[in-house]
């Protein structure tokens, strides 16, 4: 799932600060496990709006906003409250907001959330970055670990050979990507697959933007 923090109310004030009128969506999905774009952050943000003298034309939480199709079937559902409103306040990841403006023929947009990361829901309120969406996935052989998102130094091939007590030498903080990795090939009784020799990575893979066409 997409990982995202909600804008400060001085910054969406700021980029607001020529629309009187704005319509709010929010996300059904990700934005609401992250608590930074459901339907409570929604009505928060009304409140928080509202007190700033701003009118709401109207709100909608999409499921997904994502989704272009979705986008124009929220544009003909809401037609006559968007046509009232100056933007909208989209409450949704960066790709959200672009298929809301793509959906709705171009209506002014402003993002609320930053998107953070593609990552893994450990808990409520906790979440971990587990990809780098690199385009030539490679876990097969590192025990299902990604070493270019684990990694610091996004290694290949190995540790760097700067860890200090099973930490990374970039973080002290934090464990060093290649010993879980080794680790769990241990435990697979898989330590051969550390002997790969890795190529350089395509980096071509990860060019953007990107699309596909099925």
């Amino acid at each position: 799932m997409i990982i995202s923090k909600q804008k400060g109310l001085k910054e969406i004030l700021g980029f607001l600060k020529g629309a009187k009128k704005i319509f709010l969506v929010g996300c059904a999905q990700c934005a609401t496990v992250c608590k930074t774009g459901g339907e409570d952050e929604v009505n928060q943000m009304e409140k928080a709006l509202k007190k700033e003298g701003k009118v709401i034309t109207g709100k909608a939480i999409l499921d997904p906003p994502c989704h272009t199709v979705k986008a124009k079937q929220f544009y003909q559902k809401n037609k006559d409250a968007l046509s009232e409103s100056d933007g909208i306040l989209a409450m949704v990841c960066g790709d959200g907001a672009q298929s809301i403006m793509e959906g709705t023929r171009g209506k002014k947009v402003y993002p609320a959330l930053d998107a953070l990361f593609l990552g893994m829901v450990q808990r409520g309120g906790h979440f971990i970055q587990k990809c780098v969406l690199c385009g030539e996935c490679v876990i097969d052989a590192t025990a299902g670990i990604c070493p270019l998102t684990v990694c610091s130094k996004g290694l290949l091939n190995g540790p760097c050979g700067g860890s200090k007590n099973e930490k990374c030498e970039v973080d002290r903080e934090r464990d060093c990507g290649w010993i879980m990795i080794y680790k769990r090939l241990k435990e697979l009784g898989e330590l051969d697959k550390m002997k790969i020799i890795r190529g350089a990575k395509d980096n071509s893979k990860a060019l953007h933007p990107q699309k596909i066409e099925g």
